[in-house]
């Protein structure tokens, strides 16, 4: 989709920076990429006491494999 906006030139040269990337194209494509991953992620915080482990778990034991 082909959109004109505008959009601050010290934010984009800035993002550019930090980013790394070389285009203003670049940079919108990754901000909306992670914007929409940012907000689909599933908030953990919300399974809080929901999740029950079995008494026997040992979560070094199964890093020991690794």
């Amino acid at each position: 989709m082909r959109t004109n906006i505008m959009i601050d030139d010290l934010m984009m040269q800035k993002a550019m920076e930090i980013s790394g990337l070389k285009t203003k194209k670049e940079v919108v494509a990754k901000a909306l990429k992670e914007f929409i991953e940012r907000h689909t992620r599933k908030d953990l915080r919300g399974l809080r006491g929901k999740i029950e482990f079995a008494e026997n778990y040992d979560y070094l034991a199964l890093r020991k494999d690794r």
